[in-house]
């Protein structure tokens, strides 16, 4: 996986990683872990990856930054209105959309739009969703919000897991 590679490579090698960005004091943000898992079937491993996340903006136009456990930023994702920005060390790559540059930084497209309000634990306004007996389903995702975690299913192969908790104040 993507993730775990870029977390690998910056553990080994120490020192690459990117600037801080600054910070509107009236930015929406949340932070805390993040975890994402692929299966594996017979034919190829199962892969996956964690690390620390800050999310900021909203579902329109935002910022998601990922830190290595040794506290790194290792990637950073930008977005806004018909365009996506991936930033790692030394490469900056551009996309068309979100969906895009998720399955090129995790391996897998993640709704990363939805997660503003799945981490909130409630469904996403703009697609629609039906209640289940721990959450709800939303765009092919079982979602089982437990404040302040989460835990998000893809439900259509290869199975994706995305765990999530959040920090204190977020």
């Amino acid at each position: 996986m993507r993730l775990a590679a870029i977390l690998l490579a910056l553990a080994l090698a120490g020192c690459a990683q990117l600037p801080k960005a600054t910070v509107d004091a009236g930015e929406a943000r949340l932070s805390g872990r993040l975890s994402v898992t692929v299966a594996g079937d017979v034919h190829r491993r199962g892969t996956g990856g964690a690390a620390s996340f800050e999310l900021f903006g909203n579902a329109d136009a935002g910022r998601l930054e990922l830190t290595s456990p040794l506290g790194a930023l290792v990637a950073r994702a930008h977005w806004q209105a018909g365009e996506a920005t991936l930033e790692t060390p030394g490469e900056q790559r551009r996309f068309d959309n979100l969906d895009a540059l998720t399955r090129e930084m995790l391996g897998e497209t993640v709704p990363v739009a939805a997660l503003f309000d799945w981490l909130r634990a409630r469904p996403w306004p703009a697609a629609p969703h039906h209640k289940t007996e721990t959450g709800f389903e939303q765009l092919g995702w079982r979602i089982e919000p437990r404040l302040p975690s989460l835990v998000a299913t893809r439900v259509t192969e290869p199975t994706v897991t995305l765990r999530a908790k959040l920090d204190e104040g977020s």
